[in-house]
């Protein structure tokens, strides 16, 4: 399997990487005709083409690793999803709320109703954010 060096480690997956970067985070390692027909029936009509070359891109730029030890190459994320996550929620936080999680919060409750599930479990997040923090 061809990796890329961790030089990379701190790459911005664009939205349409991180498109891709989903199905691999899903299902795992994959063709890219495995992900192309995801994005296809996910998303939107996307050319077969443009997923090659967009996940040799990603390869490259150390997103992607490639097994190409037989016909068909096959992809996996190089980059771990809580980390690249986190630090594009981190990024999001600090441009858009001035690095104010509550902030954050307070949009996000307040634009869009609230089931009380989602209410449970964040109240259950905050109790074990407290719990932490002791």
């Amino acid at each position: 399997m061809k990796k890329k060096g961790d030089k990379h480690t701190h790459v911005e997956p664009t939205k349409s990487e991180l498109e891709i970067l989903q199905v691999l985070w899903l299902h795992g390692p994959s063709t890219v005709r495995f992900v192309n027909d995801a994005l296809n029936e996910q998303l939107r009509e996307v050319q077969y083409t443009s997923t090659l070359k967009l996940m040799q891109i990603m390869f490259d730029k150390g997103l992607l690793q490639r097994d190409d030890s037989q016909m068909k190459h096959v992809y996996s994320a190089a980059i771990e999803e809580n980390k690249t996550k986190g630090f594009l929620l981190d990024r999001f936080i600090s441009s858009m709320y001035n690095g104010s999680a509550t902030k954050l919060m307070q949009q996000l409750l307040g634009n869009k109703k609230t089931s009380k599930e989602e209410l449970d479990a964040i109240r259950e997040l905050l109790k074990e954010a407290e719990k932490k923090n002791k």
